[in-house]
Formats: C-alpha cells, sequence, structure tokens
C-alpha cells in the first residue's frame, strides 16, 4: 500500500502548473558531507571598517548620514539600471534578449551593525515595515515598474556580502518567470472556480494541520505540500 511518507512520488505545485519529486525513504540515509559550523562571532555595534554603518563611506566613496533608524539607498553596485534601450533585432532564435530595466535599493535596518531584524526592538521593527511599504508603494507606481520584490540574503553561506543586517528591493519592468507562472495558474483557478487558490489550499490544508507552522488573527505559516527546500515556508493571508 502507498504510503506518502515512505515512497517516492510526485506532488503538484498548482502555482506554477509544475511537478516536484519528492523521496521520502532517502531522508535515512547517512550523512558526512559537509556541516556547517555555527556562528558564533559576536558583532560590535558599529563597525569603523562597515560599509553600511552610519557615517562611514561606501564603496563608491558616497558617505552614509548618521542615521538613527531604518535607512534606505539606491544600491552602489546595481543588478538593475534605470535607462531604457529598444530590443536589438535577434539574429537567430537561439541568442533572442530583452534589455531589462529597474531600481535597486539597500535597507539598512538599524544602525546597529550587530542586530539582526528579530533582535530588534518591535518600535525598530515596525519602522522596517513602514520603510517597506512606503518603498512597495512608490516603485510601484512607476510606469515603467511591474514588479517589486522585497528580500534579505542573510549570512555569509547565503551570498550576503556585508554582516551588517540589511536587505534589498528589486523593482523591474517585467516579471520574473517563476512569478509570472503564478499569477497565470492563480487567475485560470479563479476563472474556472470563482474563489481563489490560495484561500481554498488553505482550508484544506487546515483540516489536518500537519504542516502548520504558526498563526495569528491575519496570517497563516505553513509548509507547502510541493514544498522542494529542506526549510520551505508559505505566508498565506486570512483575508
Amino acid at each position: 500500500m502507498f504510503d506518502q511518507n515512505e515512497h517516492p512520488h510526485r506532488r503538484y505545485n498548482p502555482l506554477i502548473g509544475e511537478w516536484v519529486l519528492v523521496s521520502p525513504h532517502r531522508a535515512k540515509r547517512p550523512w558526512q558531507g559537509q556541516k556547517e559550523k555555527e556562528h558564533n562571532k559576536s558583532l560590535p555595534t558599529q563597525d569603523p571598517e562597515c560599509y553600511l554603518c552610519p557615517g562611514n563611506s561606501r564603496s563608491g566613496g558616497i558617505q552614509n548620514p548618521d542615521y538613527k533608524d531604518c535607512y534606505v539607498f539606491n544600491n552602489d553596485f546595481p543588478a538593475l539600471l534605470t535607462e531604457a534601450y529598444e530590443t536589438p533585432e535577434a539574429e537567430s532564435p537561439f541568442f533572442k534578449l530583452q534589455p531589462e530595466r529597474g531600481i535597486n535599493r539597500v535597507v539598512c535596518f538599524s544602525p546597529r551593525h550587530d542586530l539582526t531584524l528579530p533582535e530588534l526592538e518591535l518600535p525598530a521593527l515596525e519602522k522596517v515595515i513602514e520603510i517597506w511599504t512606503r518603498e512597495y508603494l512608490e516603485l510601484g507606481s512607476l510606469e515603467y515598474i511591474n514588479y517589486v520584490q522585497i528580500f534579505e540574503n542573510k549570512g555569509a553561506v547565503m551570498g550576503c556580502s556585508n554582516p551588517h543586517p540589511h536587505g534589498q528591493i528589486w523593482a523591474q519592468s517585467s516579471l520574473p518567470t517563476q512569478i509570472e507562472m503564478t499569477q497565470r495558474n492563480l487567475n485560470a483557478y479563479y476563472a474556472t472556480h470563482g474563489t481563489d487558490m490560495l484561500s481554498d489550499y488553505l482550508k484544506a490544508e487546515s483540516q489536518s494541520q500537519e504542516r502548520w507552522v504558526c498563526e495569528n488573527k491575519d496570517f497563516v505559516v505553513i509548509v507547502p505540500f510541493w514544498a522542494i527546500w529542506p526549510f520551505e515556508t508559505l505566508l498565506i493571508c486570512k483575508r
């Protein structure tokens, strides 16, 4: 008899319309590969060598103001540029490209070099959320911006280039591929059922709460049925 906790199978991700291979029995294999060491290094409240601390000069020579709470600035090394370019004619269907336009910003969560998001006092954390909201609305209102992503790469193992607690905002003219697929599938589900997919999925998950992580009156955090990463959660608004 099939047991989804023991036997290999595929799970369907309705958000992007793709199947995910799940092999639960492989979790039992012995591991002698790399193990990340716990990071116990204590950081100073301010580092004179840090590019992001208040009053310090960044690598491009610009000096940070003596900021007292959350601080936002245009990324000195942006992945996207604001200039608009015409799409060149492709020499071959194998070499198609499209210029991409956008804005990249850095958000320093606090003047403190040693405090990450979960370590901030509630008023400081609220300030960060206010900044996120302001930036999202401001950038999203630009005519050529169609997608705004707010995120944080935390820690050196994730490619973070500076230990000062900070995040990034990417605003761009096109929808990233996975976002475009998600939008298309959400619209198709609504057209077929007359209800929204995530609300229906939340109701289905609430029957067993097997993958429930936490909730409050407004949001639920769950491990999605189609998760592909070792640590993956989905935040769903109850509204």
